[in-house]
């Protein structure tokens, strides 16, 4: 066996061991997310229930400014990122009682969902759609000028 051959056949141990790794962390992440709590609902059950109770309540202006929301997503990604963002969402329009959808439940249900990472890209698109951010600063974990 030559030295480069044996260099291959390494390289691409390390490599199959990394994607089974990354996998198995998504996969993982899964599992843990449709274990049961001590309600007997699991996360993903409470995200399917908050979006069947609320389903009626969305607008086409509401599920346009999401979709817009979770546009930087990769695509992929981007129906799982959907879905838990709509659950927060609808989880914050039943606690206050809300009767339709409203761009500021979106946006705060959207900002509670998501990462401070993400809410660069937040403040940017209210900028641009000249949408008023003032009442979520105290939600946003980032500087804003």
């Amino acid at each position: 066996m030559s030295a480069w051959f044996g260099s291959f056949i390494i390289g691409w141990m390390i490599l199959l061991i990394s994607l089974f790794a990354i996998g198995g962390y998504f996969m993982f992440r899964k599992f843990l997310k449709s274990m049961p709590k001590q309600d007997g609902m699991s996360d993903l059950d409470w995200q399917d229930h908050y979006i069947d109770r609320t389903r009626h309540m969305w607008t086409e202006d509401t599920m346009e400014l999401l979709n817009e929301l979770v546009s930087p997503v990769p695509e992929l990604f981007r129906d799982v990122a959907r879905r838990s963002i709509a659950a927060k969402i609808g989880k914050l329009a039943l606690e206050e009682g809300a009767e339709k959808m409203t761009n500021d439940l979106v946006i705060k249900g959207y900002i509670l969902a998501t990462p401070a990472r993400d809410h660069k890209f937040l403040v940017a698109h209210l900028k641009k759609k000249q949408i008023d951010f003032s009442p979520y600063k105290q939600h946003l974990k980032i500087n804003v000028e």
